[in-house]
């Protein structure tokens, strides 16, 4: 708990004076019988008094029933503004032609009969419109009538439904995470959109309860892990540790239950300051919290934290994906204005070249007002370019503003966003892999992104490239950071990864060899740009040259032989451009084999991919769900073979493989990966 934040309130506390708190006894109200809350004997947590939510309600269940927490009210008049929002805008598109011609009419002096036509069908619109927005409204009150979750002693139940009923189970050892997402109307009424991710295949879906209070969702957030611990600890055959499980119980709260020290782990501290210009808008986020968000609660002892600094912020927002790609749209934009500014040079006649060339130039050269024309064109698209990219780099950084990762207890956690605030956390024994990524311009400026693999889940309605995405990503503890103080965040973080394997086993000497043929023939991009060019410029030559077919025929193609001269000039371009390609892909094929290697040891096992840009994943070998070898026939010819490891991070599993390890190092990495297998010694 932060002593210097007045909201902040651990469970058990006292309501604050005047603050109305959700199950407490009503003035005149029957008392509540007395809840004993239970004690876990084997971890030695005293009892502790439960939060406010668990004190019984006037009208509550009987016991042994389950309590039903419906969601926040603001479901039903914040959801039915959105509706409404989206429809009004959706029947101002539909109808923007008519509004256009009713203007339109009415100032060119239409009839009466017309005029009044349209006002009654203008009022028909707007009347069906109420209509429309009042029966959505009444479906999202009698919906939220039907939305609602329950905490049972083995798992978490999710109601929804008016007609189709849905009741969604989740057992509480299949939660893998807990996170929130608030959109920015959401962070003014201080509600928020809770999704739990849940152990499962690529076709496993997040469980999302929407509208719920802050606290409410640091208070479910709490009680799903502490029941999760319980319910694993039960497992183990632990003695007394479902009791606090039991239907109608709570467990005891997170900041009741004593820290366990991690082995290895630092002491328990605060990084030192790093923080940024957009930090004082996310305090003043906390501080206020929302219309709705209640009082802060104590979830657990932070032990390491750190955030942005504002250098690490400003890169992060010039460096990102959209910021790159707008780059490249600029570039082939000013390619195609300079050529058809070339282009416009041609002869368009079948007259002499050199005349009509002539005849072309001068006529660009008294253009000085279309010349002018043009570059003040060009210059206008450079800086819309530039624009767009600082627009996209402030865009960024307001969604890492307010970026903080603790390691909270067991648990990791990140939450960032000025605007929209996404709360992601993960508990230590689900982490997967440790992710460390440099892109070709985080490696010129010595950075590097860290990440955590852990088991996610697809939200409903996510395709296959946004899965995808997710696997990507994981959990970004740091999107911005020096290589050099990667250790120090690992080391606060999550110190269970302290110990990763350093004696780095190469690729093979051959790997080089078929690297080159593979990076620059197979899939080089250059090679086959060269090949397509010789194809279709030899394909024109021969159809339109003047030894070709048109020749046999006795064709007039005067003024196509003119325009083949130029293309064929404009293949040299594209073979300077292939030339260009096959040298940047045999550089990376040389980066490539430099730096791809493996590494393992008694715990853990490593491995990096080369290039322009680079990725280390080190991940326990506890987690590895299965390792192969796999080789072709070239790779037998050349005693080489593809390591493969399998980890379930991401949506449906992460597959990282290396190519060309050698044979006797594949065989040996393979009797480690396998169950009870040999270790190094």
């Amino acid at each position: 708990m932060d002593p210097r934040n007045p909201r902040q309130q651990p469970y058990g506390a006292a309501p604050q004076q005047g603050m109305p708190q959700q199950g407490a006894p009503q003035p005149g109200a029957p008392e509540a019988p007395a809840v004993t809350p239970p004690a876990y004997a084997a971890s030695g947590a005293p009892a502790a008094v439960p939060p406010a939510y668990a004190v019984p309600q006037p009208g509550a269940p009987a016991p042994g029933e389950l309590q039903k927490h419906h969601v926040h009210h603001s479901y039903i008049w914040l959801g039915s503004i959105r509706t409404a929002l989206a429809v009004l805008l959706a029947a101002m598109v539909a109808s923007l032609s008519s509004i256009i011609s009713f203007i339109a009419g009415a100032s060119e002096g239409a009839p009466a009969e017309d005029a009044f036509a349209a006002t009654i069908a203008i009022a028909a619109t707007v009347a069906g419109l109420v209509v429309l927005i009042g029966a959505l409204a009444a479906y999202q009150l009698v919906s939220y009538k039907h939305l609602y979750f329950m905490l049972s002693a083995d798992e978490f139940n999710l109601h929804s439904g008016i007609i189709n009923k849905k009741r969604v189970h989740v057992p509480y050892q299949r939660v893998q995470s807990v996170d929130q997402r608030a959109s920015l109307l959401q962070r003014l009424f201080g509600v928020c959109t809770v999704s739990i991710d849940t152990a499962g295949g690529a076709s496993n879906k997040a469980v999302q309860v929407p509208y719920l209070t802050k606290q409410q969702a640091e208070w479910l957030r709490v009680e799903l892990f502490s029941r999760k611990r319980a319910a694993l600890m039960g497992a183990q055959g632990v003695p007394g540790a479902s009791a606090g499980v039991a239907a109608g119980a709570v467990p005891p709260a997170a900041a009741a239950t004593p820290v366990v020290p991690v082995p290895g782990a630092a002491p328990a501290h605060v990084a030192p300051a790093s923080g940024n210009v957009l930090d004082a808008g996310a305090a003043v986020w906390q501080d206020v919290g929302g219309l709705f968000a209640g009082a802060e609660l104590d979830t657990g002892r932070v032990t390491y934290e750190y955030g942005l600094t504002n250098k690490e912020l400003l890169l992060t927002g010039l460096s990102n994906n959209t910021a790159f790609v707008i780059i490249v749209i600029g570039v082939l934009g000013i390619a195609g204005q300079l050529v058809d500014v070339l282009f416009s040079l041609f002869p368009r006649t079948s007259s002499s070249f050199v005349e009509g060339l002539a005849t072309q130039a001068a006529a660009q050269a008294a253009a000085d007002v279309v010349g002018g024309a043009v570059a003040a064109g060009v210059a206008a698209f450079l800086v819309g370019i530039l624009v767009l990219w600082l627009l996209s780099g402030v865009g960024s950084c307001i969604s890492y503003g307010g970026f903080r990762a603790r390691r909270r207890d067991n648990r990791i956690e990140v939450e960032r966003g000025l605007l929209q605030h996404v709360f992601q956390g993960v508990d230590i024994d689900r982490v997967q892999a440790v992710v460390v990524k440099q892109t070709f311009i985080r490696r010129i400026l010595g950075y590097c992104e860290v990440s955590l693999g852990k088991i996610d889940a697809a939200a409903e309605g996510e395709d296959a490239s946004q899965k995808s995405a997710l696997n990507a990503r994981g959990l970004v503890i740091h999107p911005f950071v020096k290589v050099s103080r990667v250790p120090e965040i690992l080391a606060g973080i999550i110190p269970e990864y302290a110990d990763l394997p350093t004696d780095a086993v190469p690729v093979a000497p051959v790997a080089l060899r078929r690297a080159v043929i593979r990076r620059c023939v197979l899939q080089g991009a250059g090679f086959w740009l060269a090949v397509c060019v010789a194809a279709l410029q030899l394909l024109l030559n021969v159809v339109a040259g003047p030894a070709g077919v048109a020749s046999a025929f006795e064709l007039d193609l005067v003024g196509g032989q003119v325009v083949l001269g130029y293309l064929n000039a404009g293949a040299a371009a594209f073979y300077v451009l292939a030339a260009i390609l096959l040298v940047l892909d045999a550089v990376g094929s040389v980066l490539w084999f430099r730096e791809s290697s493996f590494a393992y040891n008694e715990r853990f096992m490593q491995m990096s991919i080369g290039g322009f840009s680079r990725e280390t994943m080190s991940f326990p070998r506890q987690k590895i769900q299965y390792g192969y070898t796999r080789t072709n026939p070239f790779q037998r010819r050349a005693r080489t073979a593809t390591l493969a490891v399998r980890t379930a991070a991401g949506v449906g599993g992460t597959t990282m493989r290396l190519i060309d390890v050698s044979e006797q190092d594949a065989c040996t990495w393979l009797g480690w990966v396998k169950p009870r297998g040999n270790v190094l010694q």
